[in-house]
């Protein structure tokens, strides 16, 4: 019988080694995947490179304070300041934290780009900027590219709303930004999910990631479940 459920957030971040490329799903807060980022914390790989949409906060959230534990060699991100980013200001100052700042559309299309086994593409994007330095340009149709390449990474951490025991997921509104495109693009995707629900539950049409990108689900409870997202026939 398949099932991918995990019982603890210390089963769910078992093997994940040091020097690994870690995705993190979210917009901000929205879709961040925060048990699992502590779940990261707890287990103690090093020398990682993260990548996500934005660099944290504060200094409470989990994200954040991953970085403060100096186990993150590099970060991958379009926004790595924002109002209180602290943390990350303090760090890449020193020169305790290695920064690769892309468009936000870039970075979204190179993780895709991974999981849908594409090595490279070409974007307008950043063309006669300082993120060109060092890449490869060419031109189409009169305009000048940029050479990016696809982030293939080892973890992926996904927030969900809904995940059956197959690891068939749904994600709740805005929540379903970086989440899906990243759960295609690791070598184990593990998901923190704020409802369970039975084989079935999610109808073709729900399944917006299907189970076999999956490896490994949590369920942290939050709320019930919307009945719109759950198929009544």
């Amino acid at each position: 019988m398949i099932d991918k459920r995990v019982k603890s957030i210390a089963e769910a971040m078992q093997g994940i080694k040091d020097g690994s490329v870690v995705l993190f799903g979210g917009f901000g807060a929205v879709g961040h995947p925060k048990h699992l980022i502590d779940g990261l914390i707890e287990q103690g790989a090093k020398d990682l490179t993260l990548v996500g949409n934005n660099a944290g906060s504060g200094r409470v959230e989990p994200l954040v304070r991953l970085l403060a534990t100096g186990r993150v060699r590099k970060i991958i991100c379009s926004f790595p300041r924002s109002s209180g980013s602290v943390v990350f200001d303090e760090m890449h100052k020193a020169g305790k934290l290695e920064l690769e700042l892309v468009p936000q559309g870039t970075l979204a299309e190179r993780i895709r780009a991974a999981g849908a086994g594409i090595p490279a593409f070409y974007t307008p994007t950043a063309y006669g900027t300082a993120l060109a330095e060092g890449k490869e340009a060419r031109e189409f149709n009169g305009r000048m590219h940029l050479l990016e390449h696809a982030i293939k990474a080892d973890v992926a951490l996904v927030e969900a709303w809904q995940a059956d025991r197959w690891g068939n997921l749904t994600y709740k509104l805005s929540g379903r930004n970086f989440n899906p495109i990243m759960a295609t693009a690791a070598d184990l995707t593990i998901v923190q999910t704020q409802h369970i629900v039975e084989l079935g539950d999610i109808g073709p049409e729900n399944t917006h990631t299907p189970g076999v990108y999956v490896n490994r689900v949590l369920h942290v409870p939050y709320g019930d479940p919307e009945p719109a997202l759950v198929p009544t026939t």
